[in-house]
């Protein structure tokens, strides 16, 4: 490297670790520019724990009936037969075919 050059060797590395920096203070994953998908990503995940809050409430209704305390018969009795497949002589059961490419991944499992 020429002599003339070595007294602007640190400022052209400054210059350009201020360049990279101004890049990425823009673009990068926190930068100025992404906030648009942070935004999105905002209201997915939202959305996604309003569904696992509803859930959670279902569920939460649903083992407060199977306590010994409160117990529901009717519940009991649906999960009892959702459980082990049966169907009382009563019930009447709605037989749904399924497409093929259901049977076909039955047939393989």
């Amino acid at each position: 490297m020429p002599e003339r050059m070595k007294p602007y060797v640190p400022s052209c590395v400054l210059l350009l670790l201020i360049a990279y920096l101004g890049v990425q203070a823009l673009t990068g994953e926190r930068g100025l520019l992404g906030g648009g998908e942070r935004e999105a990503m905002l209201l997915r995940r939202e959305a996604q724990l309003a569904r696992i809050l509803e859930e959670r409430r279902d569920l939460e209704v649903r083992v407060r009936y199977l306590r010994t305390d409160s117990l529901s018969r009717d519940l009991l009795e649906e999960r009892a037969r959702a459980v082990l497949g049966f169907a009382d002589p009563r019930d009447y059961v709605i037989r749904v075919s399924h497409p093929a490419s259901d049977r076909a991944r039955a047939a393989n499992s």
